[in-house]
C-alpha cells in the first residue's frame, strides 16, 4: 500500500458488509478510493452496495468454512493476492444471561464473531506476510473490555477476539503487516431493532449511541496512516 495512505490503488475486503458498521465501512472505504470486496451473507444487500461502490460481492456465511474458503479464494485468485485492507466486521449479537443462553445460540455468535475472524485471517495472513505489507483492522466492541449483564456470549465472542488480536500484533511484529482492534461503544445498527432499547433499563438508548459511520471514519484514519505508524488498538465513545 502506497505511502501517505491514498487509497485508490487499495483493495479492501469488509466482511458483514450487507448492513450495520461493515456497510458503512465500505461505503466509506469507497469514497475513499478503495476497490471493495463485500462479504456477507445476504446477496441483495450486497448486489445494492456493489452498485453503490463499484466494487463486488462475495455471498457466504461467516459459520461456513468452506463458504468462507471458497470466498476468499475467489477473492485472492481474481486479485492476485490477498487484499491490501481486511475489515472483519461481521457480528451477530443477542441478549441472554448464562443461565438461560442455548448452547446453539452461544455457538452462533462465537463462530461468526470470533471464529469466523480467525478463518479470514488465517486464509489472508499468509500472502500479505510474504508480501510484507497489510493492513488488518478487527471491529470489537466495549463488551471485549467491560462485562454487562446479559451478555454473556457477546462479550466472551468480544474478549476473545481481543486476545487473538494481541497475538496476531505479537506474531506480525516487524513484518510490514499491521493491524488495529477498533472497539466502539453501542452503536445504533439494525442488531438492535428487535430489542427496544430506548425502553429496556438496561441498554442505552438509541440517540446515545454512536453511528456507523464513526466507526467507518476510524477504519479510514487508520487505513490512511503511513505504513511506519502501527496503531493497535482505538476506542470510540460518545462524548
Amino acid at each position: 500500500m502506497p505511502g501517505g495512505r491514498v487509497l485508490s490503488s487499495c483493495t479492501a475486503l469488509i466482511t458483514g458488509a450487507s448492513r450495520g458498521i461493515g456497510h458503512g465501512v465500505a461505503i466509506r472505504l469507497a469514497e475513499a478510493g478503495a476497490i471493495v470486496w463485500g462479504l456477507g451473507r445476504v446477496e441483495a444487500a450486497l448486489a445494492e452496495l456493489a452498485s453503490e461502490t463499484g466494487g463486488s460481492l462475495l455471498v457466504a456465511d461467516l459459520s461456513d468454512d468452506a463458504a468462507v474458503w471458497g470466498a476468499l479464494e475467489r477473492l485472492t485468485d481474481e486479485v492476485g493476492g490477498p487484499p491490501d485492507i481486511v475489515v472483519n466486521a461481521a457480528g451477530v449479537f443477542g441478549l441472554s444471561s448464562c443461565a438461560t443462553e442455548s448452547v446453539l445460540a452461544f455457538d452462533e455468535i462465537l463462530a461468526v464473531n470470533l471464529r469466523g475472524t480467525f478463518l479470514v485471517v488465517r486464509s489472508l495472513l499468509p500472502g500479505m506476510l510474504d508480501r510484507g505489507e497489510g493492513l488488518i483492522v478487527n471491529i470489537g466492541s466495549i463488551s471485549g473490555r467491560k462485562a454487562f449483564p446479559g451478555n454473556a456470549a457477546y462479550s466472551a465472542s468480544k474478549f476473545g477476539l481481543r486476545g487473538f488480536h494481541e497475538v496476531l500484533l505479537e506474531e506480525i511484529r516487524g513484518s510490514g503487516v499491521r493491524a488495529t482492534l477498533i472497539e466502539p461503544a453501542a452503536t445504533d445498527t439494525a442488531l438492535w431493532d428487535g430489542m427496544d432499547p430506548d425502553n429496556h433499563p438496561a441498554l442505552p438508548n438509541r440517540n446515545q449511541m454512536i453511528q456507523p459511520g464513526d466507526v467507518a471514519e476510524a477504519v479510514v484514519f487508520v487505513a490512511t496512516r503511513p505504513a511506519s505508524v502501527r496503531i493497535p488498538l482505538i476506542q470510540i465513545e460518545r462524548a
